[in-house]
């Protein structure tokens, strides 16, 4: 049995593609609706994969418009313990017939990831789970090999690095004119506007080339505190003082007259540790 504390994000929209939300299904070649048999089991998944035994009469009135007529009102749960999960996202979807498919969706429930496999019948419309469940291990981890070690340029990485420091306190602070002395002229950033801060340029990396490179870059971006203290909150609470992550990022560098400007930031890729 699964014991998790709080409720995860609620579901997400997980069709794919660029049809916005409330459109109407696109049929397959059954005249299966797919996006809105996605939805509904997702949907389901929610309801059916947070129960609390203190609360049981909370999740039989959730799985309420999910269920046929007649199905026993917890669907299998046996009242005792606790689950939390949520981040719905869509696995696949296996058509049957117009009527009949099966849809998988990932959740998450604390640490773990799991498969969720929902069949569903469809008729003039609506929608209903029309068996058990099935819950299997999404997986962990792949297992990412290590990058063989990259050739590095100290010169650049030291001249380099000042300069860079500058560019990422102005990037943070999102003033255009402070950017512009550190971006290659004609190139338009837009910057934070100052919602977060430069704590530390962690490290430079420049392979050897030429006058125009792409490197990498890992900074540590401090970010003000999100909400008002909790009444029992103290003042050495941690959840209250301001927090950084490290990020890595992608740079196009040009040298002209002797400093690096940027030409291009982009998120990270792969790295070696």
């Amino acid at each position: 049995m699964i014991v998790v504390n709080g409720v995860r994000a609620p579901i997400e929209r997980m069709m794919q593609g660029d049809q916005p939300t409330g459109a109407p299904a696109a049929p397959t070649g059954t005249g299966f609706p797919e996006a809105d048999a996605t939805a509904f089991a997702s949907q389901f998944a929610l309801a059916y994969l947070n129960y609390d035994a203190s609360k049981p009469d909370d999740r039989a009135e959730r799985l309420k418009p999910f269920l046929p007529v007649g199905a026993e009102t917890q669907f299998g749960w046996d009242g005792i313990g606790r689950m939390s999960a949520g981040n719905f996202q869509l696995s696949g979807i296996e058509v049957s017939d117009a009527q009949n498919a099966v849809v998988t969706v990932f959740a998450q429930s604390g640490a773990q990831r799991w498969k969720l496999s929902v069949p569903v019948y469809y008729s003039e419309g609506k929608f209903v789970v029309s068996g058990q469940p099935g819950l299997m291990p999404a997986g962990g981890p792949a297992n990412l090999p290590q990058l063989p070690q990259a050739d590095h340029d100290d010169t650049a990485e030291n001249e380099l690095r000042p300069q860079l420091e500058n560019f990422f306190k102005a990037y943070a602070a999102g003033d255009p004119t402070q950017l512009q002395r550190y971006v290659v002229q004609g190139v338009t950033l837009a910057g934070f506007d100052g919602k977060v801060t430069l704590a530390e340029l962690k490290s430079v990396s420049a392979p050897p080339g030429g006058a125009t490179r792409e490197i990498t870059a890992v900074v540590k971006w401090t970010f003000a505190p999100g909400a008002a203290p909790s009444p029992a909150a103290t003042s050495g609470d941690s959840a209250e003082e301001t927090g950084g992550l490290d990020q890595a990022y992608r740079l196009t560098v040009e040298k002209q007259g002797g400093n690096w400007y940027v030409k291009e930031i982009r998120g990270g890729t792969r790295t070696v540790e």
